[in-house]
């Protein structure tokens, strides 16, 4: 498997771990979205489950590869949201899940190795799945690894995470993720990187994606309803429409340099008629709004407060 380079770190100290036979019962990992949690999670895995790994890297062609590889590895699992009885894919794992976890976890390996569970959003468990969860990670089986993957680990109750061993991935260094991005034929990797906020993988996902595009709607927008020209309504229903999300994390950006601008050049490229004051508090309000859109409130009305307090 391709490791990302900002992994070796952690991948070396696991790997030492498992060679003085000191392996944890659970692991938490957890680090921004797009820095490849996932990937280190599965790589692990299945070096753990290949009968011919090379200092914990899997060979990819013995019989466990290859059932992991197919999705029938029986030793293998992944727990994520699961479906309602309406054939509604939930938006929390429930405890009936955690339940049917453990009573998996009680039987014996197949293989007579590992037996490693991934639960992941691990912070999307709900209170009682937690709950659930706990007995199992204070009386784990032996040679059962359970892998919490977390975006948001502060969601998870203390409990829990006092109870894993965190692994938390940082984003690199600038030169290291723009070395990463060129090897990867990211195009103006810099503005990708800086639209990304440093993280290298959602630069290149955006990137691809036609996102540095979008960011320059974004301030085009912001500018002109600053200059009065736009409407806020006809601009909150084209955020709406196309990743708002993302968008407010780019408004957010915007604010941002405006504020940086003003304090060197006394004036900033938007020309707002809001004070720094007031600029600060919209900074404020528009990451909260960002996390308000998934909720159960009307994004379009969000999103209307949002702008018209701009304009």
């Amino acid at each position: 498997m391709n490791a990302m380079p900002w992994h070796a770190e952690h991948w070396s100290r696991l790997q030492a771990r498992r060679a003085r036979d000191a392996m944890p019962h659970a692991l938490l990992l957890c680090g921004p979205a797009g820095l490849g949690k996932r990937d280190f999670m599965r790589r692990f895995a299945q070096g753990l489950l290949c009968t011919q790994a090379q200092q914990g890297e899997p060979c990819g062609h013995c019989r466990s590869c290859q059932l992991l590889a197919a999705g029938t590895h029986p030793d293998f699992a992944v727990l994520s949201f699961g479906l309602r009885k309406d054939g509604v894919q939930r938006s929390e794992i429930v405890v009936d899940q955690i339940r049917e976890l453990s009573a998996r976890l009680a039987m014996s390996s197949q293989f007579g190795g590992w037996q490693v569970v991934c639960i992941d959003p691990a912070d999307a468990m709900n209170a009682a799945a937690a709950n659930a969860l706990l007995k199992t990670l204070e009386e784990p089986s032996p040679q059962t690894l359970l892998l919490l993957v977390a975006d948001a680990p502060w969601r998870l109750p203390q409990t829990i995470r006092s109870r894993c061993q965190r692994i938390e991935i940082h984003l690199p260094a600038r030169e290291e993720a723009l070395a990463w991005l060129q090897r990867g034929g990211v195009n103006d990797a810099a503005t990708a990187l800086d639209a990304a906020g440093g993280n290298p993988g959602l630069a290149r996902a955006w990137a691809e994606a036609g996102a540095l595009a979008r960011r320059l709607e974004v301030r085009k927008d912001l500018a002109a309803l600053a200059a009065g020209r736009g409407e806020a309504m006809e601009t909150a229903k084209r955020w709406l429409d196309s990743e708002p999300e993302q968008r407010l994390w780019f408004a957010a950006q915007v604010v941002a340099d405006e504020l940086k601008a003003r304090a060197t050049a006394g004036v900033g490229p938007l020309a707002s008629q809001l004070d720094a004051e007031a600029l600060d508090q919209w900074y404020v309000l528009v990451n909260r709004t960002r996390e308000s859109l998934r909720g159960p409130l009307r994004g379009d009305l969000l999103l209307l407060e949002l702008l018209s307090r701009w304009r």
